[in-house]
């Protein structure tokens, strides 16, 4: 990984350079601890949505994505019937894909099965995979033991998109490790 200043010089990962809303992402929100069911929900939901394609492809549609998947809230996604899923088939301000669109329904319904009468569940069982003073790569992996091992959990229970190159992904995103190059501002 690389450093490249941003327009105020603050030295950022270099992916975080090209665009606005990607400094505002990389400053304030990439590798920040986020904890909550409905929190890490929306990051597996919107991790799943980008597979295959590019990150700010989400970011710039994640209002959208609030929007029409009901904040994420599970007990109001896992009521989404098939017309609902037609219907954002429909909606262009989204990634337009069937079967994310199913699963994100789909998955909803198992996470609030797992968290029912145990609030929290979710969480720890994501946060599970986060690895203890794991230090810093020297290159960043797509895939470590701990996504793998995340992976093949969520898909024992019947998530899907899930694969551990996602997972990965979520792991940097929701802060389960810190993957800012030294030289960031925001490295650890």
């Amino acid at each position: 990984m690389t450093v490249a200043a941003g327009p105020d010089g603050l030295l950022r990962c270099s992916w975080a350079s090209s665009d606005e809303e990607y400094r505002r992402y990389h400053d304030e929100e990439w590798g920040v601890p986020l904890h909550g069911d409905q929190p890490l929900f929306e990051k597996l939901s919107l991790e799943g949505f980008q597979a295959g394609l590019s990150w700010i492809t989400i970011l710039k549609r994640r209002p959208a994505f609030r929007e029409v998947f009901h904040g994420f809230v599970l007990e109001r996604v896992a009521a989404m019937t098939p017309a609902d899923a037609d219907a954002l088939m429909d909606d262009a301000r989204i990634i337009r894909n069937r079967a994310k669109i199913e699963a994100t329904i789909s998955n909803a319904r198992i996470a609030l099965d797992l968290t029912a009468g145990s609030p929290g569940a979710l969480d720890e069982l994501m946060w599970s995979f986060a690895p203890v003073d794991r230090p810093r790569p020297a290159a960043v992996p797509a895939v470590t033991a701990e996504s793998t091992a995340m992976s093949k959990a969520l898909r024992k229970l019947g998530f899907r998109f899930v694969g551990p190159t996602t997972m990965y992904a979520l792991m940097q995103s929701a802060g389960m490790v810190d993957d800012h190059d030294p030289e960031c501002f925001r490295a650890g």
